[in-house]
């Protein structure tokens, strides 16, 4: 098998493994194939890829979402360095509403974390100069742009580093809380 799929205990979030095939030259990894993440259950028809550099470590950038009417679905995997992934259950009527799942991906590793419509998406960079893609099944949509404070503390995230070290944009600190959120999402 060329593709292992790990589930959370937040439903529809996973872990993906794809296979590495190395030798002294390197390696291959076939990082997504539509046919094996339908059997899978991760039946997105992805439209649009997005890739940041994280200059310092440390940098935070989430937690974001966008509402519907154009909500969106990501597929996140580390080009260079690596991340501290966070996904939180913003669907009401869910058992682990409120709730988030993370993972460490890396380059090295070549993990994704799919992350479903009804969830915030942030993460942290652990070394300097991580770059980061993903796809995700919806296009940009200015309006439909939305976050939640990435330190909330009704979350409890336990981001591995201080917060005193972190870099977090002005438009991301200034997010609302999750206490004040009315999700538009459901179960």
């Amino acid at each position: 098998m060329t593709l292992v799929i790990e589930p959370f205990e937040l439903q529809g979030v996973f872990l993906c493994r794809p296979k590495k095939f190395a030798d002294t030259r390197g390696y291959f990894m076939e990082t997504y194939n539509h046919r094996a993440y339908a059997e899978a259950g991760i039946a997105c028809v992805f439209v649009q890829d997005n890739q940041s550099l994280s200059v310092r470590r440390g940098t935070i950038r989430g937690l974001h979402f966008q509402i519907p009417p154009e909500p969106q679905s990501k597929l996140v995997r580390v080009l260079h360095g690596s991340i501290f992934d966070v996904a939180v259950d913003l669907r009401r009527g869910s058992a682990t509403y409120g709730r988030y799942c993370a993972a460490t991906l890396t380059a090295d590793g070549g993990e994704q974390l799919f992350v479903p419509v009804g969830f915030a998406h942030g993460f942290l960079s652990l070394e300097p100069d991580t770059v980061v893609t993903y796809k995700t099944d919806g296009f940009y949509a200015p309006a439909c742009d939305a976050g939640i404070l990435w330190n909330d503390p009704d979350l409890g995230i336990a981001w591995p580093l201080d917060p005193a070290d972190v870099i977090v944009s002005d438009k991301d600190a200034k997010l609302p809380g999750f206490r004040t959120f009315a999700s538009p999402f459901a179960c």
